[in-house]
């Protein structure tokens, strides 16, 4: 981070705050919301410019068309790492988390990263089945009341079916949304921090065309359709249920997975998150071990209007398939959706070392996007969530 490195920091820090204000203000504008926040404790000075109204209103404004990218990745026997990586930047950023986590979470627990908006970062508990809340800014650690669910360990929580929403009237307040099939239904069920309290609505199934902004929840993913629970942003809307299907070929049913893709008979793996889908077809590596693939497609899908099926949006080219070819062995994925734009990562592994593939899709100009990203140093790591989130802010 800004400084850590150097050894002199005091008498660096007091040369740094001899520069004129502007070009101070200027430089701090330019960083990442980890660098600020260690920046914060450098001197009284500096804190209290970052501190100030009008330099928090203008690094808001500015970060919030970012999109960060954030991973979480453990060793057996030693700390967890959070690395955030932002469209805007070019290196990871390591997010002290573990400090924050240590406040409630008892020695040998099993923790995993489940979602990410704005400042809050919510973390499941394997063998407590719990859900805690962390604020990076305010440094606050809570625990989430159990959902009428009932405690649920980490194997219960599909991201393609949960999302965390940051309450525009406080950055530190939030709404944790996840849709289930319960008693065979579809349900939404809805934690609000402003009044510590979860509610779950049934989805009402309907028939004609969505109109307006939805979110989308998948209740369920399966080989051949979904079952996804569509509610709009506002508070206590009803929510309702869609049954897209997907056709496959041939004998693809018999050659898909869903979510993460493991072994040597897997050809097709499917991806979901926002009302979106894409393929990812691959091929065996010639003259290496059989559970060894590449990438041959990758296909992006979306909802028709009436919600009954997915539809073919775009084909990823052949050109950017080639820069992204790699072997792997195991691959999953996330995606996202806003402003426009289809995110999606891959996260593939071979033999203990992982690779990072950030693409987009801009609908507008039908065009597709490769973002490289340095290494994460996750070499003998195993990954324990990986999620998309909006801008980080100063409050």
């Amino acid at each position: 981070m800004l400084m850590e490195s150097h050894r002199n920091l005091p008498t660096n820090a007091i040369s740094f705050c001899l520069l004129p204000s502007e070009l101070i203000q200027y430089i701090i504008l330019q960083l990442a919301l980890p660098e600020i926040i260690r920046l914060k404790s450098v001197n009284k000075s500096i804190s209290s410019l970052i501190s100030d109204r009008d330099f928090v209103r203008d690094y808001n404004l500015q970060s919030s068309s970012a999109t960060w990218l954030f991973l979480y990745k453990k060793r057996w026997r030693r700390e967890a790492v959070l690395y955030g990586f932002a469209d805007s930047s070019n290196r990871w950023f390591n997010i002290l988390i573990a400090d924050l986590l240590k406040q409630v979470v008892p020695p040998g627990e099993d923790v995993y990263f489940l979602t990410a908006s704005g400042n809050i970062f919510l973390f499941a508990l394997n063998n407590r089945q719990e859900v805690m809340s962390v604020d990076i800014m305010t440094r606050m650690v809570k625990k989430i009341p159990p959902s009428p669910l009932g405690p649920r360990g980490t194997s219960s929580w599909r991201r393609s079916g949960m999302k965390l929403l940051s309450c525009p009237s406080s950055s530190n307040h939030f709404r944790f949304l996840f849709a289930e099939l319960h008693e065979s239904h579809p349900t939404l069920f809805e934690f609000d921090s402003r009044v510590e309290r979860w509610q779950f609505m049934k989805g009402r199934e309907v028939t004609q065309d969505l109109q307006g902004d939805f979110i989308f929840l998948s209740a369920s993913n399966g080989r051949n359709g979904s079952v996804i629970i569509a509610v709009r942003p506002q508070c206590n809307s009803t929510p309702v249920v869609i049954r897209p299907t997907f056709i496959t070929r041939g004998n693809e049913e018999n050659q898909l997975a869903v979510g993460f893709n493991w072994g040597n008979a897997i050809d097709l793996l499917h991806v979901y998150g926002d009302g979106n889908m894409i393929t990812i077809r691959s091929g065996k590596v010639v003259d290496v071990n059989k559970t060894v693939r590449k990438i041959k497609g990758i296909e992006l899908w979306g909802l028709s209007t009436n919600g009954r099926y997915w539809e073919l949006v775009s084909r990823a080219p052949n050109d950017l398939i080639y820069k992204i070819c790699k072997p792997y062995g195991a691959m999953m994925g996330c995606m996202q959706k806003g402003e426009g734009l289809t995110r999606a990562i891959l996260m593939t592994n071979l033999e203990g070392t992982w690779d990072t593939i950030w693409l987009s899709y801009d609908k507008k100009d039908n065009q597709w996007a490769w973002l490289p990203l340095p290494d994460c140093k996750m070499k003998g790591s195993n990954l324990a969530g990986v999620t998309f989130s909006s801008g980080l802010t100063l409050s």
